[in-house]
């Protein structure tokens, strides 16, 4: 199965995750922890963690395909979820 990872510098890692796990509860599965939360996506999965500042992203999909769609959506949901702080981030396969 493919796999991203990203590290996301943010101090605002523990607010976005959950935020977006809130966001995502409503149509997708989403085991949310403190430090820790997974959403399960058709076709693959996204794990964040938060570390003191940053947040670990890592995204694993049946293919190439979905994998590309699914960085697309978590990349644009992180960043609609983190408000007025622009997140880099940058996908490493």
């Amino acid at each position: 199965m493919p796999m991203s990872r990203a590290v996301i510098a943010t101090e605002s890692g523990a607010r976005v995750m959950n935020r977006l796990c809130k966001h995502w509860a409503h149509k997708l599965e989403v085991e949310q922890g403190e430090e820790q939360s997974r959403v399960a996506f058709e076709g693959g999965s996204c794990v964040m963690r938060v570390e003191p500042g940053k947040l670990l992203v890592a995204i694993e999909a049946l293919d190439d395909e979905v994998l590309d769609r699914l960085e697309g959506v978590v990349d644009s949901h992180l960043q609609r979820m983190a408000g007025d702080e622009e997140l880099a981030i940058v996908w490493e396969n």
